[in-house]
């Protein structure tokens, strides 16, 4: 077994080198993916998709309670 640099260092060492090995995965020219899967654009695609549904929930809501209103209309007539 290897022995720890530090219980900090490690962990962060562990991170950096990952992150700088996907960065060199990205931009090296022969391995490089597509421009439309790389990360930031799957992360922006991602978000996007994620605030339409948001705003598809409001106005589920929002149509939600119109009906309430419109029932209770109904009940008074």
């Amino acid at each position: 077994m290897a022995p720890l640099l530090s219980r900090a260092l490690d962990p962060i060492l562990g991170v950096f080198t990952g992150g700088l090995a996907y960065y060199l995965y990205e931009t090296n020219p022969r391995t490089a993916p597509p421009e439309r899967d790389r990360l930031v654009e799957l992360i922006k695609w991602k978000r996007a998709k994620s605030q339409q549904a948001k705003e598809g929930q409001s106005n589920a809501a929002d149509e939600e309670i119109d009906w309430k209103a419109l029932a209770s209309e109904v009940e008074r007539k």
